[in-house]
């Protein structure tokens, strides 16, 4: 089925699950959204939930299988392009005088599109040219794009049973992005978290990802950037395999999925602005590298001009902010994230979440050094993830018990790495610090600052476990 988007707006990927499953319940609306494909254990709980919901046959895919977490990815996108093909073929389907999804399709679209128009002015026909119109308005129904994030930088090296390291084939990104290129899917990978060359350099093992003799690309490539400069750099080093970046999606430093990557005082406004004065220059200098690294690789070069977009998010809660940002920096999208996370027919937020924010003051929100990445984290202080962390410390059990690993990356105690906000790495930390001589007050400071990191695997993804 043929995926698009009517819409002036996306909803990004937020967090591990709150949107796991949100093309389920907007994409037949024509609204695209992004799903984090970090979390395959997540995500074959949601396949066996789901396929429990619809009646359909569910076979456990192992972590024993080997290639587990492809698998695992894959069969889950399978069967959310399923069930949104399903739920798209019911509503164009539907009655115009009887059900509500397929006028609400139509509702929802901006005011200023040819399909809304032609919605608008249905009660001016009668009898077999309302038939007509209202037959032309279904072929005009296309669903929003089921579209994927990988972290590029959360690649994690895996291990066989015996601690011998897997190939670099089964790294945590790499495997998602098999498990993404061989699902039936046509949508597009989004790219975040900077540079990953040995993930970008996996794109050339599937044909997917090249246009075909049409210029047709069935899967995308976006980058997430914070500037222009990233921009130019990550899309030159894809063109030069002869691969397309199809979208350009600029997201505030300020609130990047909570993490907070502030640039020496360079905001949202200058940057945008560079890529309206560049975005030509940009475009014209891509394409060339694009189709010479194609007829250099022996792929099919684009016949005629490819199209590029360039989006933005973050930080957007009004209207307003919206309409100002499309029109003033020409830009084709914008996403809307944290607003979304208070509508529970879109996201996955636990009810006593969903009322802890739907009451949340100014104070209730800090920049904290929470994340294992060691980026700024904007933190909520009600959250459950919070209390949690300070009921383990108080326990004198401080860190997390760390079942998934997919933050783990510091290897100064340990030959394999482990996550900062892991039990195993707290406890050898400050077992470390103690043994020094340092002052009290001190000591007492950097055991806070070692305490504070949390698990995002557990923090992030408990949403949809308790939703669902």
């Amino acid at each position: 089925m043929k995926y698009s988007s009517p819409h002036t707006f996306h909803i990004p990927v937020m967090g591990i699950a709150f949107t796991i499953d949100t093309p389920l319940k907007v994409a037949h609306y024509g609204i695209s959204s992004v799903v984090s494909i970090m979390e395959d254990y997540l995500i074959e709980r949601m396949r066996e939930e789901i396929s429990r919901q619809n009646n359909l046959p569910y076979t456990l895919i192992s972590e024993k299988e080997p290639d587990h977490r492809a698998k695992r990815i894959t069969a889950y996108l399978n069967l959310l392009n399923k069930l949104v093909t399903q739920k798209t073929e019911t509503l164009r389907n539907s009655d115009f005088d009887k059900d509500y999804d397929i006028n609400h399709y139509f509702k929802l679209l901006p005011e200023q599109s040819l399909e809304k128009k032609l919605y608008l002015s249905l009660n001016q026909y009668e009898g077999e040219d309302k038939k007509m119109v209202q037959n032309q308005l279904r072929h005009m129904i296309v669903p929003g794009s089921i579209d994927v994030n990988i972290m590029t930088k959360v690649d994690r090296t895996n291990y066989d049973d015996n601690g011998t390291p897997l190939g670099p084939e089964f790294n945590d990104a790499v495997a998602a992005l098999r498990g993404y290129a061989e699902s039936d899917l046509e949508s597009s990978v989004v790219f975040s978290a900077g540079m990953n060359p040995r993930l970008f350099s996996f794109c050339e093992k599937y044909s997917d990802f090249y246009p075909d003799e049409n210029g047709f690309i069935k899967k995308k490539i976006i980058l997430k950037v914070s500037d222009y400069r990233s921009a130019l750099i990550q899309g030159k080093y894809l063109a030069k395999k002869g691969l397309w970046v199809s979208e350009y999606r600029i997201e505030s430093g300020i609130n990047c999925g909570g993490h907070a990557f502030v640039s020496n005082g360079l905001l949202m406004g200058p940057i945008l602005e560079e890529f309206k004065t560049k975005r030509e220059a940009l475009y014209h200098e891509v394409l060339e590298d694009c189709n010479n690294g194609s007829t250099r690789m022996g792929k099919q070069p684009f016949t005629a001009k490819p199209r590029l977009k360039v989006t933005a998010q973050g930080g957007i809660g009004t209207y307003k902010e919206h309409k100002f940002l499309l029109t003033y920096f020409n830009l084709d999208s914008i996403g809307w994230g944290s607003p979304f996370l208070l509508v529970p027919e879109a996201t996955n937020v636990d009810y006593e979440t969903l009322h802890k924010l739907s009451n949340a003051k100014k104070n209730d929100y800090y920049l904290s050094h929470s994340s294992p990445l060691g980026v700024p984290f904007n933190n909520f202080r009600n959250s459950s993830s919070e209390a949690q962390r300070l009921k383990r410390i108080a326990s004198h059990k401080a860190g997390s018990p760390c079942y998934k690993k997919f933050l783990s990356s510091n290897t100064e105690f340990t030959e394999q790495a482990i996550c900062t906000a892991s039990r195993q790495y707290q406890k050898l930390k400050i077992e470390q610090l103690k043994s020094q001589q340092i002052e009290e007050n001190l000591l007492a400071k950097k055991i806070d600052a070692i305490m504070e990191k949390d698990c995002l695997c557990e923090g992030l993804s408990a949403s949809a476990y308790l939703v669902n």
